[in-house]
């Protein structure tokens, strides 16, 4: 087993320029999506037997110990978002899940000319809340997003580091619609496929790496 725009805040009206503009200005290289998969791939690193005997966790952070890693997977995420949404549906927001969906989530709105509005824990945000329950591997955790975050009608893209269960990423994608959000879908790293998460949630899911190891 493996494991790891602006809108118009009245009318929640999506802009479509900034996108354009913010997208394309980065894609200067002639480097592929499958060119960046096989490095981000080659610089995860593997750890036999964490957190449990048995269980060979690939550790995502040493793509941002580098500093071409980290530019290849913003890139890879570039170019996969602009490959499943196309530039004239991109997002407005994207949603990072508490945690490592911040590590990335925030360098991706800046790049898209969209908003980042974070995924907490319970207890962990202030102000007006709505929540959703997810189950995990023992009991039941609880997601929570700032009621006003998202404008209603705004487009929305969930990111996360990794896909297993699925169900803190549907969690995650309740929230959104419970805002009033349009809901693009889901894009991760890596997906364990042997689980089948993507079959929990209600948006097209895009991953850059997969891992079918059990």
């Amino acid at each position: 087993m493996t494991l790891p725009g602006d809108t118009d805040s009245s009318h929640g009206t999506a802009r479509s320029e900034p996108h354009a503009t913010a997208a394309t200005t980065q894609l200067t290289s002639t480097e592929t999506l499958p060119e960046l998969r096989n490095r981000l791939k080659a610089g995860l690193r593997t750890y036999p037997d964490f957190p449990k005997k048995g269980i060979l966790f690939e550790d995502i952070l040493p793509l941002f110990s580098s500093p071409s890693l980290h530019k290849d997977l913003i890139r890879a995420y570039e170019l996969q978002i602009i490959e499943s949404f196309g530039r004239e549906n991109l997002p407005d927001v994207i949603v990072g899940l508490d945690a490592r969906g911040f590590l990335f989530g925030p360098t991706l709105a800046l790049l898209f000319g969209a908003g980042f509005v974070p995924v907490r824990k319970a207890g962990k945000l202030p102000g007006k809340l709505e929540t959703a329950e997810f189950q995990k591997e023992y009991g039941t955790d609880t997601f929570a997003m700032q009621t006003d975050a998202i404008q209603p009608g705004q487009k929305v893209l969930v990111v996360d580091d990794l896909i297993a269960t699925g169900g803190s990423a549907a969690a995650a994608g309740t929230l959104v619609q419970k805002c009033g959000g349009k809901l693009l879908g889901y894009i991760f790293i890596i997906e364990l496929t042997f689980l089948k998460g993507r079959d929990k949630l209600n948006a097209p899911v895009y991953t850059l790496l997969e891992s079918q190891a059990e």
